[in-house]
C-alpha cells in the first residue's frame, strides 16, 4: 500500500490517490482517462472509481504506473490477468510501464503459428512475464529507437528472444542481436516492416504490422488535448525537419488505421483520415518551428 502522508493533495477524497513521486509521463492518464488527468502538473484522481470496470481500470494503472505513484487504502486488490490487454485482434498493450523509459508504452503482437514480439520494451515484471509465457513466449523484440530499450535485454535473455535496433541508435542497446541499416523500409519477419524514420532521434523507426498497425515510437502519437496526431517538439533530440520529412514519407508511401505510440495516446481511424492528419502534421512541423505545445515539468505534454 502506498504511504498516505505522500498523497497529492489535488486528488479528490478517497481511497485511491496519485502520490508526489508522479513524473506526469501519461501512462496511467491514457490507462483511466474518465478518473485520472493532469493537474497542476502531475496525475491527480479527479473521480474515485464506482462501478467494476473502473475499479478495473483503477487497478490496471496502479500497474501501469512506472514509478508506483497510484496509492489506494482500504481494499484487497485482485491484479492478476490485467495484462497484456487486447487492443485489437493479436495487438495488445504491456502495462508495466518502465522507468528506464520515461514510462513509455510497450505492446505484445502474438502471430498464429508463433512469431510472437515486443515492441519496446515494458518493465521486466513476473505477472507480466508468466502472461506472455502463457501465450506462446517472444521470438523477437523490435526497438523504435534508443530511449525505449528499457528492460529488453532480460526479456531477450529469458525467452531467448532476438532484439531489433536501428544501428545509428545500437549503441542503446548493446545487447541487441539484429541491426536495421539505413532509411528503406524493410521487411524484418512477414508481415512486420521496419520503416526508418529519423528525426526523433536518428535511429527512430516505426513498425507497420499487416498494413494496419503503426507502432510509432516518439515520431508521432494522438494528443487528447488536439483531437490530433502530434508530435514532441521539445524532445526532438536529432533534426525537427527531418522528423517532419520522415513523417510525409511515412504517409505518401504507406497506409494504416492505428498509431500506436510509445508516449502519447493510441488511436485507430479510418485510413484516409490518418493520411491526411499526418500530411498536415508534417506541414504544420515545418511551417512553425515552436509548433504548437503545452510544456510541464521535463516533458512537453500535449496530451
Amino acid at each position: 500500500m502506498a504511504d498516505t502522508q505522500k498523497r497529492r493533495a489535488e486528488n479528490v477524497s478517497g481511497s485511491w490517490f496519485v502520490r508526489e513521486s508522479c513524473i506526469n509521463c501519461d501512462a496511467v492518464r491514457q490507462v483511466a482517462p474518465q478518473l485520472i488527468t493532469e493537474v497542476n502538473g502531475k496525475s491527480a484522481f479527479i473521480r474515485q472509481p464506482v462501478t467494476e470496470e473502473e475499479r478495473r481500470l483503477a487497478r490496471q494503472a496502479l500497474l501501469a504506473c512506472p514509478v508506483g505513484a497510484i496509492g489506494v487504502t482500504g481494499e484487497k486488490l485482485d491484479v492478476t490477468n490485467l495484462y497484456p490487454e487486447a487492443l485489437a485482434p493479436g495487438v495488445s498493450y504491456c502495462g508495466f510501464n518502465s522507468p528506464k523509459s520515461f514510462g513509455a508504452n510497450a505492446f505484445f503482437v502474438q502471430r498464429a503459428g508463433g512469431g510472437n514480439c515486443l515492441i519496446d520494451s515494458p518493465r521486466f515484471a513476473m505477472p507480466l512475464v508468466r502472461q506472455l509465457e502463457a501465450l506462446g513466449g517472444l521470438q523477437d523484440i523490435f526497438l523504435t529507437h534508443r530511449d525505449h530499450p528499457a528492460e529488453s535485454d532480460r526479456y531477450a535473455a529469458h525467452f531467448g528472444a532476438r532484439v531489433w535496433i536501428h544501428q545509428a541508435d545500437c549503441d542503446a542497446a548493446p545487447w541487441a542481436t539484429h541491426i536495421i541499416a539505413g532509411t528503406e523500409p524493410q521487411e524484418l519477419v512477414p508481415g512486420l516492416l521496419a520503416i526508418p524514420l529519423p528525426g526523433h532521434t536518428q535511429g527512430s523507426v516505426s513498425f507497420l504490422l499487416d498494413g494496419m498497425y503503426l507502432f510509432s515510437g516518439d515520431s508521432l502519437y494522438w494528443s487528447r488535448a488536439r483531437q490530433d496526431l502530434s508530435a514532441f517538439r521539445r524532445q526532438c533530440w536529432y533534426d525537427w525537419r527531418l522528423q517532419a520529412d520522415s513523417l510525409e514519407r511515412l504517409a505518401r508511401e504507406h497506409t494504416f488505421t492505428w498509431v500506436l505510440a510509445g508516449h502519447g495516446d493510441r488511436r485507430q481511424l479510418a485510413s484516409e483520415e490518418m493520411h491526411a492528419r499526418t500530411l498536415a502534421l508534417s506541414e504544420r512541423m515545418r511551417r512553425d518551428d515552436d509548433f504548437w505545445r503545452i510544456t510541464t515539468n521535463d516533458l512537453e505534454v500535449a496530451w
